[in-house]
């Protein structure tokens, strides 16, 4: 039973979290945790489990999604370099920062977490003609351009800003275990510009080395439970494939919305369920 529930939410948490460039982690995480609260069939998932198993899987899905952005030609590995070169030594601290940290506390550190990135969707530009335009050169900036749909887009980053941001990303990616694209994909899109397929694409090429790392750190830590790994990684891995896929013929205004409204209410959830606890 439990297995069958874990295959489950690998591939929900993973196809969600493929189409929008999260990771999956940001599902996978709180179901976890709601569960653990719920019944005693996941008396196991603890904050540093969960976590440690979150990032496991998020390997396989940031690799099965990179594979498919990367023949779709949406990934811009230049940038996503700069993303990387922050992202790693943040997700080791955040890693081993993790275990300081008790279930129930996690549970309203991460809800609060989840609200935040709710409210961050929110101030996310309706209009994407500015992305269409060249921009004014300055030597303190990296200038990309891209074709998405026939459409041609320019953006730019600095990259000591770029990696400053990643580091901040990583380190709470490496805590929460949720993959790090609930804040990079809202922060290329606002911040740097970068359309919304190339920022889902890049934000899955930099999740896999980001979760490659911080699962490492929480291996050499003890907090695995490979039993139930195995039972995430083949919903994982399907589900990274078939979110990337249908990616291609849906709006990201409807699936935005709709993740809205799941952070809010697994947020709110959470704050609750810890301070019961």
């Amino acid at each position: 039973m439990v297995v069958i529930i874990c295959l489950l939410i690998g591939l929900f948490s993973a196809m969600l979290g493929s189409i929008v460039g999260l990771g999956g982690g940001v599902i996978l995480v709180p179901t976890l945790l709601i569960l653990h609260a719920s019944t005693n069939l996941f008396d196991w998932a603890t904050a540093s489990t969960i976590v440690g198993i979150s990032l496991i899987i998020m390997v396989f899905t940031a690799m099965s999604s990179t594979i498919s952005y990367a023949k779709l030609k949406r990934i811009d590995y230049k940038s996503g370099l700069f993303f990387i070169a922050g992202s790693l030594p943040g997700g080791v601290l955040g890693s081993w920062l993790n275990q300081f940290v008790e279930t129930d506390t996690f549970s309203i550190f991460l809800g609060i977490f989840m609200l935040l990135i709710f409210t961050t969707f929110l101030f996310q530009k309706d209009k994407e003609t500015d992305h269409t335009k060249p921009l004014k050169q300055s030597k303190y900036k990296i200038y990309r351009e891209t074709t998405v749909n026939n459409e041609k887009y320019f953006y730019a980053f600095t990259p000591f800003a770029a990696i400053f941001i990643a580091f901040i990303v990583g380190m709470l990616s490496g805590f929460f275990g949720i993959g790090g694209g609930s804040l990079m994909v809202p922060t290329m899109i606002l911040l740097f510009h970068f359309p919304p397929h190339i920022a889902t694409a890049t934000s899955m090429f930099m999740i896999l080395s980001l979760s490659t790392v911080s699962s490492f750190t929480h291996i050499l830590l003890g907090h695995i439970e490979w039993v139930y790994v195995w039972a995430f990684i083949p919903g994982a891995w399907f589900g990274g494939v078939l979110g990337a896929k249908i990616s291609q013929h849906m709006s990201s205004k409807a699936v935005e919305y709709l993740l809205r409204i799941v952070l809010l209410i697994i947020g709110l959830r959470l704050i609750w369920q810890g301070f019961l606890s």
